[in-house]
């Protein structure tokens, strides 16, 4: 067995199309199928059910993958950690929820510290990129900090206060309760706050709107279409303006700690370690 067949094999099982995988590795489709069938031979296992709209694991296939995930992540770590012991080098999957205000500082004193590093940023809501980092889909995370997975290790960020925040004409909390909630999917933590406290006040919206950026639901809520709960760092500029109106809420729904996270037991590579210690020093400037 080789690594790059398992490779292939979590590609294929990403795209569910030989076509898509071969085109993505500049290979001809007999290749990436033979590659494929080697494997289930090894195997002794069919790995995918096929059918005419492409390929889906069967439940062999899935207990592969969890597998090859690992195996995948510790071969990339061995790498890192062989080639330089002392520099940065090599991939740096992170993750993000959209609501790191500091993150830009993070990430631009990081990148030109260690030019060698090849690192990507995805986004999401703080339970998806939890289960990313604990099936090393991604090498760490900023997430809003809640009660993190015992395989996890957690390095606090900074501290944040979230605020209620409506159109300028809103001017106190009384039938705000009663406003459409504009606000990310299921899974962020700062939604999951603000349902704590309608559950609290014994309210419930009437209707929820979910949007996939910050800046969107900002001025989603500047127009006045309804009511949200962000960072009031991120919203700071635009209450002095008068562009929105920010109420406060009580400590224990709005204070919240952002915090970065990997796996426990993942080797601490230079590349994560020089990211953390990054990460410590900017919390020290704020």
């Amino acid at each position: 067995m080789e690594f790059k067949d398992l490779e292939i094999f979590q590609l294929v099982a990403d795209k569910g199309k030989v076509t898509e995988v071969a085109k993505e590795l500049n290979y001809v489709q007999s290749n990436i199928t033979s590659r494929i069938q080697k494997l289930e031979a090894e195997l002794n296992t069919p790995l995918f059910n096929r059918h005419r709209r492409g390929m889906i694991l069967t439940p062999e296939g899935k207990k592969l993958l969890a597998y090859s995930e690992k195996i995948l992540m510790l071969t990339e770590e061995m790498k890192r950690a062989v080639l330089n012991k002392d520099e940065p080098i090599g991939k740096l999957e992170i993750g993000t929820v959209e609501t790191v205000y500091h993150l830009p500082n993070i990430l631009s004193t990081y990148i030109k510290s260690y030019e060698n590093v090849d690192l990507s940023l995805v986004t999401g809501v703080t339970e998806k990129l939890e289960e990313k980092v604990l099936n090393y889909k991604l090498d760490g995370a900023f997430i809003t900090a809640s009660n993190v997975h015992p395989d996890l290790e957690a390095y606090d960020v900074f501290d944040e206060e979230l605020v209620l925040i409506t159109e300028p004409r809103k001017k106190t909390l009384e039938g705000l309760k009663d406003e459409p909630f504009l606000c990310f999917k299921k899974g962020c933590g700062y939604r999951a706050r603000l349902e704590k406290w309608y559950e609290h006040e014994g309210a419930m919206p009437e209707k929820v709107m979910e949007f996939g950026t910050l800046e969107t639901i900002i001025r989603s809520v500047a127009m006045g279409l309804g009511v949200s709960f962000v960072p009031k760092s991120a919203v700071a500029h635009l209450e002095k303006s008068g562009e929105i109106t920010c109420h406060q809420l009580p400590s224990e729904f709005s204070k919240v700690k952002t915090v970065f996270i990997r796996r426990a037991d993942a080797y601490l590579t230079t590349t994560i370690e020089k990211f953390i210690e990054t990460i410590q020093h900017n919390r020290q400037l704020i």
